[in-house]
């Protein structure tokens, strides 16, 4: 190519950007001439596998939205401008989305940039392989690619079941960067193999260690398949590879450390922090709108200090969430080692192994309460009732993962399980409802992508 490096990124940038303002029509009527956009160098592409706002900026916040972690006022409420995020919040059918840029947009364009890597990385193989850098780059956009797709399908698939996973709708799978491709949805159980398929492959091809957590390492892909399978409710499996990521990384932050007083107590970038990505905050979850379930407040116990370094009061008797591992408003969305740890603890618990599953679910709550003379005032949980700790480690799962971009998927898991987790809300003096297994736990289908493809919406 003609172009150094720094025109090719800002070229490819700016297509990125224009593929922004045409939503869901990047993948069918853009037809750039590839010759201009794609680098033909390993650096290249790492580059563009290290463009923070595409890959790791860009998660979608519709799950947070649709949550039960927090309410709004009707003053709030009626605020909002966007119409879409009103009909979202109160579980609306229809209208969920602006026609332009939106969840699925955003979501669907870390999966082009794999694509293209993956595409050029084939077509360049004879020539790249032998690099020492060829593994690595190929493994991180197989992993970026089955992010991407897992929270595609988390948003706009049903919760996985066995029974009906191969007639259930999945996901439109882009496996390469043919803008003309037809769009279609392949079934919920193909959509899970191929993010298992990606993950699979990533691991053996990425380095135990990296020089920044925004680029995945195997403990990343370990824990993502982990927490793939958790949703899957393969819990066997789930174990197996959250043992593998704490293997790995199983450090845990002392909370003792923090500051209760600091506006944002959390750095960006900790300790516990194994792959860093972040939900840019919707309007409707912004912490200056907001509120905290007072339900979910009054769970936590006087000496857990998650009650100070994840809530700030608002002077009403409501809370605000100051707890993000992004050190400010923006959400974080990527993998840390507590929720390792919570994995690993509910699914020895599932199997019956109560003192495996114990153990890890009190080293973790260990480091979340406060110290006297350096001495923590955690008191182990112990139990022999299967039910009764699996009830614990499911309630501190909620507690600890607060605003992670976890809680719808977790609402439509265990509701597969049996929990009946009905949602409500009662905005200006009218009651809504979503109740457990209920369709709309999978997202419509963005309007404006339906105006222009054939594929079928979820069910209403």
């Amino acid at each position: 190519m003609k172009n150094n490096l720094r025109n090719r990124i800002c070229f490819y940038t700016a297509a990125m950007i224009i593929m922004g303002f045409l939503g869901c029509k990047d993948f069918l009527d853009a037809k750039p001439d590839k010759k201009l956009v794609i680098p033909t160098q390993l650096k290249d592409y790492q580059a563009l596998l290290d463009n923070y706002p595409v890959i790791n900026n860009s998660d979608p916040g519709s799950g947070e939205i649709s949550s039960d972690d927090y309410y709004l006022t009707d003053i709030d409420y009626n605020a909002l401008s966007q119409d879409y995020f009103k009909r979202m919040h109160i579980w609306e059918k229809e209208g969920l989305f602006n026609e332009t840029t939106n969840d699925w947009s955003q979501t669907y364009r870390p999966v082009y940039v794999a694509n293209t890597i993956l595409q050029a990385l084939e077509e360049n193989n004879e020539n790249l392989k032998n690099s020492i850098n060829y593994n690595d780059i190929k493994g991180q956009a197989l992993f970026v690619r089955a992010r991407s797709f897992y929270q595609i399908v988390g948003l706009w698939g049903k919760a996985y079941d066995d029974k009906t996973a191969n007639s259930d709708l999945g996901i439109v799978l882009r496996l390469n960067d043919d803008f003309n491709e037809k769009s279609k949805r392949s079934s919920l159980m193909e959509s899970y193999q191929q993010i298992l398929n990606d993950l699979q492959s990533s691991i053996s091809l990425l380095p135990s260690a990296v020089v920044s957590p925004i680029r995945p390492n195997k403990a990343a892909a370990y824990g993502l398949t982990a927490r793939l399978y958790l949703s899957m409710r393969i819990y066997d499996k789930a174990r197996l590879y959250a043992d593998s990521c704490l293997q790995l990384n199983n450090v845990l932050l002392d909370f003792n450390t923090l500051s209760k007083t600091a506006t944002y107590p959390f750095a960006k970038f900790n300790k516990e922090v194994i792959y860093e990505s972040m939900i840019p905050v919707p309007a409707p979850i912004n912490n200056s709108r907001a509120k905290l379930s007072l339900n979910l407040y009054n769970s936590y116990e006087t000496n857990d200090l998650r009650k100070t370094l994840f809530y700030r009061p608002n002077g009403d008797g409501s809370h605000r969430f100051k707890g993000s591992y992004e050190a400010g408003a923006n959400l974080f969305s990527g993998i840390a080692t507590d929720e390792i740890y919570l994995i690993r603890a509910e699914c020895a618990i599932r199997a019956n192994d109560l003192a495996s599953g114990l153990k890890d679910l009190n080293d973790l709550l260990k480091t979340r309460y406060s110290k006297v003379n350096g001495t923590t005032t955690y008191v182990d949980f112990q139990t022999t009732d299967q039910k009764a700790a699996l009830s614990k480690v499911l309630l501190e799962r909620r507690k600890e993962l607060l605003m992670r971009g976890l809680r719808w998927l977790d609402v439509k898991r265990l509701n597969k399980e049996g929990a009946g987790i009905n949602l409500l809300r009662n905005v200006n003096g009218i009651s809504y409802s979503l109740p457990a297994n209920d369709n709309r736990f999978a997202l419509e289908i963005p309007q404006s992508l339906l105006k222009i493809t054939s594929i079928e919406q979820n069910p209403r």
